[in-house]
């Protein structure tokens, strides 16, 4: 199940399978090019140009947040929280993220997790967020990307909390290991959920 679903660093994912997808390209060292790239919001380590142009062609489809979209040109669909849709042949729903004990990222501006299904795997990218009510309503997750660095987002301790209220099959931890947070962090989310979920902590590719 984890083996198409490969860390480049921090909230960069590439997922391979009938496409290859990317989630907030960041860091990103080889040119290989992606059907479908996600953005979960604006910040430079999540929305990264320079970055976006080593994989992107003109055939790459963009979902991104509505303050990203201006800065795009090409296949960009734009998303909003509780939006459901297909794109390039992928089932999405783009989701809430939020903070709600800090303010780096509001609710107000409608930031994104996403929710999307490759080869028959239901992924949860869950983006730049606390650990917020509306994570009590994601259903039949088989993997969660979740941050665990804390200072920005969810510490290990609150990324679990939401863990065992979403119950993915395997858990990922990420957020952690370049702008803030350690590889300490993921090992003490991995260990809170110690025989309760499954966590794979990645080797960044």
């Amino acid at each position: 199940m984890i083996e198409n679903v490969n860390w480049i660093c921090h909230d960069c994912f590439k997922i391979t399978g009938e496409k290859t997808i990317y989630t907030d390209p960041y860091n990103i060292k080889h040119t290989d090019k992606a059907d479908l790239i996600f953005i979960s919001h604006t910040h430079f380590d999540h929305f990264s140009p320079e970055d976006i142009r080593k994989i992107s062609s003109k055939d790459t489809t963009f979902v991104v947040t509505h303050d990203c979209a201006f800065k795009l040109t090409g296949n960009v669909k734009v998303a909003m929280p509780g939006d459901k849709f297909t794109v390039s042949g992928i089932e999405v729903e783009a989701v809430p993220a939020y903070n709600t004990n800090k303010n780096f990222h509001p609710k107000d501006n409608n930031w994104l997790g996403f929710v999307f299904k490759v080869n028959g795997i239901r992924i949860y990218m869950a983006g730049d967020t606390d650990h917020i009510p509306e994570m009590s309503s994601l259903t039949n997750i088989d993997i969660a990307l979740l941050p665990v660095s804390g200072t920005y987002v969810m510490t290990a301790d609150e990324a679990a909390a939401a863990a065992l209220i979403i119950k993915p099959k395997i858990a990922i931890p990420m957020h952690y290991g370049t702008i803030v947070g350690t590889k300490e962090d993921a090992k003490r989310f991995a260990a809170v959920l110690d025989g309760k979920i499954k966590v794979h902590i990645p080797n960044a590719v």
